[in-house]
Order: C-alpha cells, then sequence, then structure tokens
C-alpha cells in the first residue's frame, strides 16, 4: 500500500469511527458490527493473528522495577512487538506498582507507535489485575479482599468499589481489569478462595452482578469505566486436592447447578470477556475443552465478547498437561477449542505458530475472523478508537476523601463477629491492653496477594500513613496504655516469658493471628489447621488468666478449634484491605456496630468439610453438619427480633412470583445493621436437593426500637435446578421458606 492509498484508508477509517454515532437511526451495536467488519476486510492474516497475541509489559522491558525504581522500557523492542507482530494486548507491572504519571508515561508510548507506526491504527487494550481496587497503581484505594466484600452482604458498597477501582484504573490509561473472580469458593483449602464472593451461587451472583454494573456502567466508553473480565471460567476454584492448578473432578450437573450460574450471571450482566480455568476439569485442561469454551460458553451462554487464555496455559498444554505432542499443536486446540486470545506472554511463539497452522490450512481463516471480530468488538465499545490515551487530568481520583469513607465503610462491615462471651466486646477506651501476634503489625496481612506486588508482601510498599492493627489500637485508647510483643512469628514462638509478664500491668490481650501474604500456588498448604506456634500463643497466654480478644487475618479460614474456647471474643477479619486496621479497633473499642456475615462456612474440623447448603444424606446417620461458624452467621452489638413472616400465596403456579414480607426489630440499645436472609428448602425432587439454598437478602439499619418490614420476591427461575438430564428443570411439590427462625410453606402446582 503506498503512501497515498494508506492515508486515504485511514481517512476512510476515521470517518466510520467517528461519523457514524449511536444516535444513528441503526443501533449502537449495528454500527460497531459494520465497524468491526470494514476493518476486518482490510486486515492481512499477519494483523489479525497479531490481535490474538497478548504479551507482559516484561517482554518489552529493559529492566525490572523495584520499590525504588520503576522498570524501563525497551522502546526498541516495544516497536518491534507492536509493529512486527501486530501485537493486540499488553497487560500486567513489572514488578512493583508504579505512579499514576509512569503509567501514562508507558500507556502514551504504547498507543503512539499503535496508532502512528502501524497501518490500520488499531490501539492495543492494556489489561491489569485490579481485583481490591487500583492494586497496581501507588495511592490508589485499595478495598478489601472480595472474601470480605462478600462479607458485607451489601450490594451498594460491591457497586461502589467497582465505580471507585474502574475511575482509577481508567485514569491511568488502561481499560481492561482482570476482575471479578466468580468461581465459587467451595474448598477452603484452595489458596484462592479469598479471591471470591464465597461459597454461594446466589450471593456470588448478586455481589458480582453489582461489581459488574458499578465498573461498566452502560456504555464502557464512559470515562471511568472499563471492560470486566470474568474468571476463572469454569471450576478453576474446586480442585480436589485444595492445591492451586490441580485437577477438579465435577459432574456435569454439579457443573451447571453450582459453577456456571456465577457466570452466567456475569454475562448477562455485560462483562465482555472472560478468562479460562488455568487447571482441568475431569482429565481435560479447560483452555483445550470444546465443550465448555464454544459449545457451553458461546453458543450455549451467549457469551458474544472474546475470551483469553490464563498466563502461559496454552503452552502448558504441551509442557504440562501433555495432551498436545508438540506447542503448534497446543496452539491449534486451544484457539480451536475457543480460545479468542493468548496470554503467551513473554515471546511471539503464539503469534508464529498460529500463523503457520492458518497457512497450513489446520486453522481456518473463519475462525481467526471469529475471534478478531470479538476483540476489535470490546475495543471498539471501549471507545479506543476515538481516544486510546490517558486523560490528564485525574487528581480528583486520588487521595479523595469520599473513596476512603466508602472503602472504611466497606472494611467495618466486612469484618464478622462470631464469638462474644458474655458481651465482652466492645471494650472500654480505658483499658489497657496487651497485644501481640504475628499479624498485629503489618498492613500487607490485612491485603494479601495482587496488592502492590504479584504476592501483596512487600511491607515498605504499602502507605504509611495506614495503620496497621496494633497503631490502630494505640490511637484509641493512647500509645501508653498498648503493650506490644510479636509472641510468635507465623510458625515459631518468640520471647515468651517477657510477654506473659507483660500481661501481668494489663486489662485485656488481643492476640492477632492468621496468615502471611501470598498469591496462587505460593499459598498452597497440606494442612487447613492455623500454624501451631500460633496456637500454642493463645494456650501460653490462656494461663495468664487474662482474658483474650482473637483476630484472624487470614484468606481462607484455618482451623482453630483447639483455642476457640480459650478466648472471650473472636473477630474473623480475613483480609479488610488498607482501612482494616482502623475498621477493626473501631469495632473492639464500640466505635462502630458489626454487621459482617460469614460469606464462607468456617470448618471446625480438618476433614469432613460441608457446605451450608448440604444434601440430606449429609446430616444422616453417622454424618452430621458441624462447623464452627455456619455460613451466613455474624454477630452484632445489639439484638434483632423477626416477626410476622407471610407469603401472598400458598399455591404457586410455575409462571407466578412469590412474595414474601417479615418485620424485623432493633430490641437492642444501639443503632446496628442486620442482613436479612431468605431460604429455601425444596421438600422432594427427582435430584436430592439441599436442605437450604439463599434465595434472597437485603442489608437493613436500624435505630434502638426501630421496627421495619423487608419484602422479597421470589421468581419461578429460584426455584429450579439441575435435572438428572443435565437440564434445568422446575418440578412441583412443597417449598418451605426460612428467615431466621421464622418458616412458611407453599406448593408449586
Amino acid at each position: 500500500m503506498n503512501l497515498s492509498s494508506k492515508s486515504f484508508f485511514l481517512l476512510l477509517v476515521l470517518f466510520l469511527f467517528t461519523a457514524l454515532k449511536p444516535d444513528d437511526t441503526r443501533e449502537k451495536s449495528d454500527l460497531i458490527a459494520q465497524r468491526v467488519q470494514n476493518l476486518l476486510n482490510e486486515m492481512t492474516l499477519e494483523e489479525k493473528v497479531g490481535q490474538m497475541t497478548q504479551i507482559t509489559i516484561e517482554a518489552v522491558s529493559k529492566t525490572k522495577g523495584t520499590v525504588d525504581q520503576p522498570n524501563e522500557i525497551d522502546y526498541d523492542k516495544l516497536e518491534e512487538a507492536i509493529t512486527k507482530y501486530h501485537v493486540g494486548s499488553i497487560l500486567n507491572v513489572y514488578d512493583v506498582a508504579i505512579t499514576v504519571d509512569r503509567w501514562h508515561e508507558i500507556i502514551k508510548e504504547i498507543q503512539d507507535i499503535a496508532i502512528n507506526k502501524t497501518r490500520l491504527s488499531i490501539p492495543v487494550i492494556y489489561g491489569i489485575d485490579a481485583i481490591h481496587g487500583a492494586t497496581y497503581t501507588l495511592g490508589s484505594t485499595i478495598f478489601p479482599q472480595a472474601i470480605n466484600m462478600a462479607a458485607t452482604w451489601n450490594r451498594n458498597l460491591l457497586e461502589k468499589e467497582g465505580e471507585i477501582t474502574s475511575k482509577q484504573v481508567r485514569a491511568c490509561g488502561i481499560s481492561w481489569n482482570f476482575y471479578p473472580v466468580l468461581d465459587i469458593g467451595r474448598q477452603p483449602l484452595w489458596p484462592r478462595l479469598w479471591e471470591t464472593y464465597g461459597e454461594d451461587v446466589y450471593l456470588a451472583s448478586e455481589l458480582g452482578e453489582s461489581y459488574i454494573h458499578g465498573a461498566q456502567g452502560d456504555d464502557i466508553s464512559n470515562p471511568g469505566k472499563l471492560a470486566t473480565c470474568l474468571k476463572h471460567y469454569v471450576g478453576y476454584s474446586y480442585p480436589l486436592n485444595g492445591r492451586d492448578r490441580t485437577p477438579a473432578w465435577i459432574s456435569e450437573m454439579t457443573l451447571r447447578e453450582y459453577f456456571l450460574p456465577t457466570f452466567e450471571a456475569g454475562i448477562k450482566s455485560g462483562s465482555p470477556t472472560v478468562m479460562v480455568n488455568s487447571s482441568e476439569i475431569n482429565g481435560i485442561p479447560t483452555h483445550s475443552n470444546y465443550h465448555l469454551l464454544t459449545e457451553v460458553l458461546k453458543n450455549e451462554l451467549k457469551f458474544d465478547g472474546f475470551v483469553v487464555s490464563d498466563w502461559e496455559d496454552i503452552k502448558n498444554l504441551y509442557n504440562r498437561d501433555k495432551v498436545a505432542s508438540s506447542p503448534k499443536e497446543a496452539v491449534k486446540m486451544a484457539v480451536m477449542a475457543g480460545v479468542d486470545m493468548s496470554m503467551v506472554p513473554k515471546d511471539f511463539s503464539f503469534y508464529n505458530y498460529l500463523l503457520e497452522l492458518v497457512n497450513d490450512g489446520e486453522v481456518p481463516v473463519s475462525r481467526i475472523d471469529d475471534a478478531v471480530r470479538r476483540i476489535l468488538t470490546v475495543k471498539m465499545k471501549l471507545g479506543l478508537f476515538e481516544d486510546p490515551m490517558p486523560i490528564n487530568n485525574y487528581e480528583a481520583e486520588f487521595n479523595n476523601d469520599s473513596y476512603n469513607k466508602i472503602n472504611y465503610e466497606a472494611a467495618v462491615e466486612s469484618v464478622v463477629l462470631t464469638k462474644n462471651e458474655n458481651n465482652f466486646l466492645p471494650l472500654s477506651n480505658k483499658s489497657k491492653i496487651l497485644v501481640t501476634g504475628p499479624t498485629a503489625n503489618l498492613l500487607s496481612v490485612m491485603n494479601g496477594g495482587w496488592t502492590f506486588t504479584w504476592q501483596g508482601n512487600e511491607e515498605r510498599i504499602y502507605p504509611q500513613s495506614e495503620n496497621t492493627l496494633l497503631e490502630a489500637i494505640q490511637n484509641n485508647v493512647g500509645k501508653e496504655n498498648v503493650e506490644y510483643f510479636p509472641g510468635s512469628t507465623f510458625d515459631e514462638l518468640v520471647d515468651i516469658d517477657n510477654l506473659k509478664d507483660a500481661a501481668e500491668g494489663i486489662d485485656v490481650i488481643v492476640a492477632c493471628l492468621g496468615e502471611a501474604a501470598y498469591c496462587e500456588s505460593i499459598g498452597n498448604i497440606n494442612d487447613l489447621t492455623l500454624d501451631s506456634a500460633q496456637l500454642e500463643l493463645v494456650d501460653e497466654l490462656s494461663q495468664t488468666g487474662k482474658p483474650i480478644v482473637l483476630v484472624m487475618l487470614e484468606g481462607r479460614p484455618r482451623l482453630i478449634n483447639s483455642i476457640v474456647d480459650k478466648v472471650n471474643s473472636v473477630l474473623i477479619g480475613f483480609l479488610p484491605g488498607l482501612q482494616g486496621g482502623d475498621a477493626i479497633a473501631d469495632i473492639i473499642f464500640s466505635n462502630v456496630n458489626p454487621s459482617g456475615k460469614l460469606s464462607v462456612t468456617y470448618p471446625k474440623f480438618p476433614n469432613g468439610f460441608t457446605c451450608y447448603d448440604y444434601k440430606p444424606i449429609e446430616d444422616f446417620g453417622s454424618n452430621n453438619y458441624d462447623p464452627q461458624w455456619a455460613f451466613g452467621y455474624g454477630l452484632s452489638y445489639t439484638t434483632f427480633e423477626y416477626s410476622d413472616l407471610k407469603i401472598d400465596k400458598t399455591e404457586l403456579k410455575k409462571d407466578e412470583d412469590l412474595t414474601v414480607s417479615v418485620k424485623v426489630k432493633n430490641t437492642g440499645s444501639r443503632k446496628g445493621k442486620e442482613v436479612v436472609q431468605l431460604y429455601v428448602h425444596d421438600l422432594y425432587g427427582s435430584v436430592s436437593r439441599p436442605v437450604k439454598q439463599l434465595k434472597g437478602f437485603e442489608k437493613i439499619e436500624l435505630k434502638p426500637g426501630e421496627l421495619k418490614e423487608v419484602k422479597f420476591t421470589i421468581k419461578p427461575e429460584q426455584l429450579s435446578f439441575i435435572g438428572r438430564n443435565n437440564k434445568r428443570i422446575i418440578e412441583p411439590g412443597d417449598f418451605e421458606i426460612y428467615v431466621d427462625s421464622l418458616k412458611a410453606g407453599f406448593k408449586l402446582l
């Protein structure tokens, strides 16, 4: 193509991308489809395959970033990647969080090459793991992790998190967030449990929808909005042995009942990208699973966005899984299974192999066109063709007091009070406190992985303006009233004699236990029981005769059954984010009332783990449901009374809704928030039915003596389940509804 013809084409593209507006007589989606097709018609095979190629920023960097120095981009490598290999996407940081200004430099450099030095000026889509805030941008709002956000049971907070995160990520010039994680957390050993919204399908679906709506709004091209990515499709969270990236064995019925619905909810909410499960289900690595990626995801669930691989996982079909006999065959398997973009991520092997496969006739051009059409559509929906550059005025999106207030509210509502013997908490701020334990004086333990670094364990990079739990306690009662001895590391006792001596002059011991920050397979463990040194620490402390408040900061429910009876109160903090220290301390000293409810069952024993929606056989004969604390459980400093549970009909047709109402009264002496939970039990079915399933929840706030009526609508599809033929069905029969200790029954005709 000579210069004049290229100029004409660019003018034509510019006309198509600017003249055709959504206020035309045709629908916006039709206009985008036309624009995509026009561009696709002009693309060479090399340009198309490049759009399917995603590399990490490491592949185009001279140096690795450190806490003290950001990485340096290799301009020649970057230009080669975009102009020679036509890469359509870049991701990640290398290797620590950077400033907004540095992000602007990187994104502008990338897009300048893509727009001004390539034939078709197709912008690059940049992806990042901003899983609890803009986690790779210094100065951003770092929220509680997903397991905590789920413990708030507050849809509005999830939507706000999505809004704020998207504003800050998009302010950096990044338009694609690898989030939310819609895997269901039903295997407590799994080291990525904390990235999920818990064990329940309905709760995770509702909260995922709220997050996506906040992140994307109605138009992802709007400033402050971006494209979300549903992770990790599908079944990744249920490894048989509990270790990351190990096999899951899930029947088709179970997959459809528990693992697919959250992704279906995310698709219906408009999420335009999906990332694939890194592992395998029933012996088939998901990146090669045509049934799940094409027949189910794209055809059955009508997903019209694009599918991206996880890190190196197409290579792993050959290197690790041994289902492909060569790296080239691995590329063919994944693309033909339905993967549209390969997170290669450090070289251009995918590009070279795929070109060969198409030229040899082993992968049809039609499959390439389908993938590229999906990718270009998302880029156009994001408005990248109109303006791929970062915004210049971004200061209002950082150091924002209103964002910090919402973050604090989320942290407070995510902390769960699970034991409070004789109303021991809250404490007086006149108390003399001994603080101990390995999680007492670290910020990283309240945030976990994907925080400033992959593992989240670089304590130096955390903002020192935020308070550890120790510092927050000192702020509440004064430093002069606080003694601090670590007592133990995560796995070793230290200085116990001095610690016990210090306990003689204090009123209360606050023992802060849990896990160090970790992410993915680094967090694999063989035993869910908390490290013995930490359990022994509480044993030693209990011998002092002083009352003990136990605070758990952890990514999963580590077993503490042996010490629960030795403490007066227990606060399950999980990973409450940068505001977690202040939030927990304010709960301890009565500045706020706890309202969190567990989003996962907290087990009592290492074996026989059972989720709350267990089957009748799991609580029959010698089997029993006996958790430490049940899903949905959480105490308050006030009390609530439920009454007048009503349903608007006792016989229900299959196409009718059921209206349920209940009254809730604050019978205590202080204002509090309560999560009103509605459960349904299908008494008999052609497939054994759970003893109860969550089908509705609302979080309300009540003043002392205040009474509110809460209403729920049960839709017919909420009474459905996967039948013996692996199809969703609704069967007539008897049902029961539970709200707190109240029960009502109805018959489905």
